[in-house]
C-alpha cells in the first residue's frame, strides 16, 4: 500500500477541500480517463481496492496508471 516515507509531523492538519477540480481533464497516458465528481480524502486501501477491481475486470487486455498518492493519513 500507499503511504508517505517520512513526514515532518505525526499528525496532519485536515485543511479544507473547495468543491471539484477543473483542471484535471488533461491525459498524460492513454486514451481514457476517471474523474472524481465530489470532494473527498482517498485513502492507500481505497486505491488498492480500485486497482484490483479494475485489473482483474480488464484481465490482460489493457494497462492501469494510477497517478495519485495518500499524502494524507
Amino acid at each position: 500500500m500507499l503511504q508517505p516515507k517520512r513526514t515532518k509531523f505525526r499528525k496532519m492538519q485536515t485543511g479544507r477541500m473547495k468543491g471539484i477540480s477543473m483542471r484535471g481533464h488533461q491525459l498524460s497516458n492513454g486514451m481514457f480517463g476517471i474523474k472524481s465528481l465530489d470532494s473527498s480524502f482517498i485513502t492507500s486501501r481505497q486505491i488498492e481496492a480500485a486497482r484490483i477491481a479494475a485489473t482483474r475486470y480488464m484481465k490482460r487486455e489493457g494497462q492501469l496508471w494510477i497517478k495519485i498518492f495518500p499524502d494524507k493519513p
